[in-house]
């Protein structure tokens, strides 16, 4: 009578298991680590998501509020007789960096005066100008699109 073969798996389906199991963990590793498109997307919709509550506020308050950013973080400034003044007592449209700076910016079309800093400013009126500002680190970018109505919308 011949023996049976033993039970249990061989050297090689082992080995297999393993690569099998090893190529999965890498692509779920590889997936879990954000990366720039990543930072640069969350920083985008929360810019969006605030410059549609300054201009909403611009036209409740009858006042003008401008955004203002440079490479490391941005800012909202309103309008008070003669001067800009930094909005202090809001906590929604307060100073923020942004989370891996340095970012570049665009704004499309190009500001009309030329600055350190981009300014885009929102007036009492419901219509402004439509743009696109870019946000851009490394070699990932970001696009908002603002269709002068109070729509904004991340690319």
């Amino acid at each position: 009578m011949r023996a049976g073969r033993g039970r249990g798996f061989t050297l090689i389906e082992l080995l297999v298991v393993m690569v099998i199991l090893g190529i999965t963990l890498g692509l779920v590793s590889l997936n879990a680590l954000p990366g720039q498109q990543q930072f640069l997307r969350e920083d985008a919709q929360r810019v969006a998501l605030l410059l549609q509550l300054a201009r909403d506020e611009a036209i409740v308050r009858n006042r003008q509020i401008a955004f203002e950013a440079g490479t490391d973080g941005y800012r909202f400034l309103i309008r008070n007789d003669k001067q800009w003044d930094l909005v202090v007592q809001d906590d929604l449209l307060r100073e923020r960096e942004f989370k891996h700076a340095p970012v570049t910016l665009m704004l499309d079309p190009p500001p009309s005066v030329p600055s350190a800093n981009l300014r885009i400013v929102f007036g009492r009126e419901p219509v402004d100008k439509p743009f696109v500002l870019t946000l851009s680190g490394g070699d990932a970018s970001v696009a908002i699109r603002a269709d002068g109505i109070g729509h904004f919308t991340v690319d």
